[in-house]
């Protein structure tokens, strides 16, 4: 739903391809933070037990946030969305998704965190956001 073509060349799930090696390390955020320093006030879609999701929409761009209530759950969820596909900006117990690898990069310079694109079985289009780890 947020991002064109979801898979990279390798379809692997790691780190994408390009992002920076220095990258400054990310504290941690809510869903209010980083909707706050892209410009938008979030509402939140989904409460679980162990993250939150929230969407927004800056300047023509939609988001979508997660805060996570620990490291394990969130590589659980980084995991399982991997089925979907997508590109994703994670970092200490968050992760958010936007429009582009160029973006999510510039991003990433000013949150910290790792961009990470993951495959999925889809191929292009749209990529959906799973909605709970269990």
């Amino acid at each position: 739903m947020l991002t064109g073509c979801s898979g990279d060349a390798s379809g692997g799930s790691g780190p994408a391809a390009g992002a920076a090696a220095g990258a400054k390390v990310s504290r941690t955020y809510s869903i209010e933070q980083l909707a706050a320093a892209v410009g938008c006030t979030p509402t939140i879609t989904l409460k679980a037990l162990d993250y939150r999701q929230g969407e927004c929409t800056s300047d023509g761009i939609p988001y979508v946030f997660l805060d996570f209530a620990t490291g394990e759950g969130q590589r659980e969820w980084l995991d399982y969305a991997g089925m979907y596909g997508g590109l994703y900006l994670s970092g200490d117990r968050w992760a958010l998704s936007a429009k582009s690898l160029a973006f999510m990069q510039e991003l990433s310079g000013k949150l910290g965190g790792t961009v990470e694109e993951k495959g999925g079985h889809s191929g292009h289009g749209g990529a959906a956001l799973p909605s709970s780890t269990k």
